[in-house]
């Protein structure tokens, strides 16, 4: 196991314990380039990446990081991340992360289909 994982917090153990049950591989740190709010060219290091849907997945341990600056961002630069909100819901949040991963999915299907409905006119 590599150094990386013993600086996880208990939290983010959790959520990499449930996303290896679920078969999805997680990377943890995985680097992913975005523009900030000024648009200058940053790299973000979120807590994991799942190769297998292209989704990252930053656990939110600690009221006191600025989480809706890192959304925006995210959404910003079309990246989808999955926030989990650990402090708040120690219970729900692997229905949470199913129902969120659910909607990414949903929503690139939309995007597909829209690109073949214009190809096909």
């Amino acid at each position: 196991m590599s150094s990386a994982y013993h600086d996880m917090t208990e939290s983010e153990r959790q959520v990499l314990e449930y996303l290896t049950k679920l078969d999805l591989d997680p990377i943890f740190q995985f680097p992913v380039f975005v523009y900030d709010d000024k648009n200058r060219p940053r790299v973000w290091t979120p807590d994991f990446y799942i190769p297998k849907l292209g989704m990252y997945v930053e656990v939110a341990g600690s009221r006191n990081f600025d989480y809706d600056y890192r959304e925006k961002i995210y959404k910003k630069n079309g990246i989808p991340v999955i926030f989990i909100h650990f402090f708040k819901d120690k219970e729900r949040w692997k229905n949470y992360f199913i129902v969120r991963m659910k909607e990414i999915e949903e929503a690139r299907y939309e995007e597909v289909m829209k690109m073949v409905v214009l190809d096909k006119m």
